[in-house]
Protein backbone atom coordinates (compact mmCIF):
# COMPACT_ATOMS: atom_id res chain seq x y z
CA UNK A 1 0.00 0.00 0.00
CA UNK A 2 2.81 2.38 0.94
CA UNK A 3 4.57 1.68 -2.38
CA UNK A 4 1.33 2.39 -4.25
CA UNK A 5 0.91 5.74 -2.48
CA UNK A 6 4.54 6.63 -3.13
CA UNK A 7 4.18 5.71 -6.79
CA UNK A 8 0.91 7.65 -7.10
CA UNK A 9 2.51 10.67 -5.42
CA UNK A 10 5.49 10.53 -7.78
CA UNK A 11 3.20 10.29 -10.82
CA UNK A 12 1.08 13.20 -9.58
CA UNK A 13 4.19 15.33 -8.96
CA UNK A 14 5.42 14.47 -12.46
CA UNK A 15 2.11 15.46 -14.02
CA UNK A 16 2.01 18.74 -12.11
CA UNK A 17 5.58 19.66 -13.08
CA UNK A 18 4.86 18.73 -16.71
CA UNK A 19 1.75 20.94 -16.67
CA UNK A 20 3.70 23.83 -15.14
CA UNK A 21 6.48 23.37 -17.71
CA UNK A 22 3.95 23.24 -20.58
CA UNK A 23 2.24 26.43 -19.32
CA UNK A 24 5.64 28.12 -18.99
CA UNK A 25 6.61 27.20 -22.55
CA UNK A 26 3.24 28.38 -23.87
CA UNK A 27 3.73 31.72 -22.05
CA UNK A 28 7.29 31.99 -23.41
CA UNK A 29 6.09 31.26 -26.94
CA UNK A 30 3.36 33.88 -26.61
CA UNK A 31 5.88 36.47 -25.38
CA UNK A 32 8.21 35.62 -28.28
CA UNK A 33 5.27 36.03 -30.67
CA UNK A 34 4.46 39.41 -29.10
CA UNK A 35 8.07 40.50 -29.56
CA UNK A 36 7.91 39.43 -33.21
CA UNK A 37 4.69 41.40 -33.74
CA UNK A 38 6.17 44.51 -32.09
CA UNK A 39 9.21 44.29 -34.38
CA UNK A 40 7.36 43.60 -37.61
CA UNK A 41 4.39 45.93 -37.05
CA UNK A 42 6.53 49.03 -36.68
CA UNK A 43 5.64 49.71 -33.02
CA UNK A 44 9.22 50.68 -32.24
CA UNK A 45 9.34 53.17 -35.13
CA UNK A 46 7.35 55.63 -33.03
CA UNK A 47 7.18 54.22 -29.50
CA UNK A 48 10.98 53.84 -29.10
CA UNK A 49 13.01 57.05 -29.09
CA UNK A 50 15.64 57.08 -31.84
CA UNK A 51 14.62 53.73 -33.33
CA UNK A 52 14.11 54.95 -36.90
CA UNK A 53 17.10 57.27 -36.77
CA UNK A 54 19.34 54.43 -35.53
CA UNK A 55 18.03 51.94 -38.11
CA UNK A 56 16.56 49.78 -35.34
CA UNK A 57 19.82 49.51 -33.42
CA UNK A 58 18.35 50.45 -30.04
CA UNK A 59 18.80 47.97 -27.17
CA UNK A 60 15.65 45.99 -26.39
CA UNK A 61 15.86 47.29 -22.81
CA UNK A 62 14.92 50.74 -24.23
CA UNK A 63 12.06 49.59 -26.45
CA UNK A 64 8.55 51.03 -26.17
CA UNK A 65 9.32 53.74 -23.60
CA UNK A 66 7.60 56.40 -25.72
CA UNK A 67 9.06 59.52 -27.28
CA UNK A 68 8.98 63.27 -26.66
CA UNK A 69 9.08 64.04 -30.38
CA UNK A 70 5.54 64.81 -31.47
CA UNK A 71 3.67 64.09 -34.67
CA UNK A 72 1.79 67.16 -35.85
CA UNK A 73 -0.95 67.36 -38.44
CA UNK A 74 -4.50 68.61 -38.85
CA UNK A 75 -5.48 66.62 -35.71
CA UNK A 76 -3.03 68.51 -33.48
CA UNK A 77 0.19 67.09 -32.03
CA UNK A 78 0.31 63.57 -30.64
CA UNK A 79 3.10 61.74 -28.84
CA UNK A 80 3.88 58.03 -28.97
CA UNK A 81 2.82 56.61 -25.60
CA UNK A 82 5.19 54.92 -23.21
CA UNK A 83 3.63 51.49 -23.70
CA UNK A 84 5.68 49.98 -20.89
CA UNK A 85 4.02 52.31 -18.37
CA UNK A 86 0.62 52.03 -20.04
CA UNK A 87 0.31 48.24 -19.86
CA UNK A 88 1.36 48.20 -16.21
CA UNK A 89 -1.77 50.28 -15.48
CA UNK A 90 -4.27 47.93 -17.13
CA UNK A 91 -5.21 44.31 -17.22
CA UNK A 92 -5.32 42.26 -20.38
CA UNK A 93 -9.05 42.75 -20.90
CA UNK A 94 -8.69 46.54 -20.68
CA UNK A 95 -5.78 46.35 -23.16
CA UNK A 96 -7.93 44.48 -25.70
CA UNK A 97 -10.61 47.18 -25.43
CA UNK A 98 -8.07 50.04 -25.62
CA UNK A 99 -6.28 48.55 -28.63
CA UNK A 100 -9.54 48.50 -30.59
CA UNK A 101 -10.51 52.13 -29.92
CA UNK A 102 -9.97 54.84 -32.55
CA UNK A 103 -6.75 56.78 -31.94
CA UNK A 104 -5.30 59.96 -33.33
CA UNK A 105 -2.80 59.78 -36.17
CA UNK A 106 -0.25 58.62 -36.91
CA UNK A 107 -1.27 55.59 -34.82
CA UNK A 108 -2.40 52.90 -37.28
CA UNK A 109 -5.65 52.11 -35.46
CA UNK A 110 -7.09 50.09 -38.36
CA UNK A 111 -4.06 47.78 -38.19
CA UNK A 112 -4.58 47.15 -34.48
CA UNK A 113 -8.30 46.54 -34.98
CA UNK A 114 -7.45 44.00 -37.69
CA UNK A 115 -5.25 41.99 -35.32
CA UNK A 116 -6.69 38.93 -33.62
CA UNK A 117 -7.27 38.90 -29.87
CA UNK A 118 -4.47 36.33 -29.65
CA UNK A 119 -2.03 38.71 -31.37
CA UNK A 120 -3.05 41.64 -29.16
CA UNK A 121 -2.71 39.44 -26.06
CA UNK A 122 0.77 38.39 -27.20
CA UNK A 123 1.79 42.03 -27.65
CA UNK A 124 0.38 42.89 -24.21
CA UNK A 125 2.23 40.02 -22.55
CA UNK A 126 5.48 40.88 -24.30
CA UNK A 127 5.33 44.56 -23.35
CA UNK A 128 4.33 43.66 -19.81
CA UNK A 129 7.27 41.22 -19.60
CA UNK A 130 9.64 44.14 -20.29
CA UNK A 131 8.51 45.86 -17.08
CA UNK A 132 7.83 49.52 -16.38
CA UNK A 133 10.52 51.94 -17.53
CA UNK A 134 10.82 55.56 -18.54
CA UNK A 135 8.64 58.61 -18.08
CA UNK A 136 5.19 59.57 -19.35
CA UNK A 137 5.24 61.39 -22.69
CA UNK A 138 3.94 64.94 -23.20
CA UNK A 139 0.17 65.40 -23.40
CA UNK A 140 -1.71 65.78 -26.68
CA UNK A 141 -1.71 69.34 -28.02
CA UNK A 142 -4.89 70.42 -29.90
CA UNK A 143 -4.62 72.07 -33.34
CA UNK A 144 -3.44 75.67 -33.22
CA UNK A 145 -1.98 75.47 -29.71
CA UNK A 146 1.70 76.06 -29.03
CA UNK A 147 3.97 73.01 -29.14
CA UNK A 148 7.18 73.33 -27.12
CA UNK A 149 8.77 70.00 -28.03
CA UNK A 150 10.37 68.92 -31.31
CA UNK A 151 7.82 67.45 -33.74
CA UNK A 152 7.45 65.97 -37.19
CA UNK A 153 5.09 67.98 -39.41
CA UNK A 154 2.67 65.68 -41.21
CA UNK A 155 0.50 68.44 -42.62
CA UNK A 156 -0.55 67.48 -46.15
CA UNK A 157 0.81 69.75 -48.87
CA UNK A 158 -0.24 70.28 -52.50
CA UNK A 159 -3.51 68.40 -52.15
CA UNK A 160 -5.94 68.41 -55.07
CA UNK A 161 -8.76 70.95 -54.49
CA UNK A 162 -11.32 68.29 -53.52
CA UNK A 163 -9.02 66.87 -50.83
CA UNK A 164 -8.22 70.37 -49.53
CA UNK A 165 -11.93 71.06 -49.02
CA UNK A 166 -12.47 67.74 -47.23
CA UNK A 167 -9.48 68.46 -44.99
CA UNK A 168 -10.73 72.00 -44.24
CA UNK A 169 -14.16 70.58 -43.33
CA UNK A 170 -12.56 68.02 -41.03
CA UNK A 171 -10.61 70.78 -39.31
CA UNK A 172 -13.80 72.82 -38.87
CA UNK A 173 -12.69 75.56 -41.26
CA UNK A 174 -15.66 74.96 -43.59
CA UNK A 175 -19.27 74.10 -42.71
CA UNK A 176 -20.30 70.44 -43.08
CA UNK A 177 -21.50 69.44 -46.54
CA UNK A 178 -25.19 68.43 -46.69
Amino acid sequence: MKKSLTLAGALLAGLVSTAVWAQGSRDDAEIRHGRYLVQTSGCNDCHTAGYMQEDGKVPEAEWLTGDTIGWQGPWGTTYPANLRLLVQQMDEKAWLVRARLPMRPPMPSPSLRAMSDADLRAIYRYVRSLGAKGQPVPAYVPPGEKVVTPYFDLTPKNLPPRNQQALARKQGQLPPQH
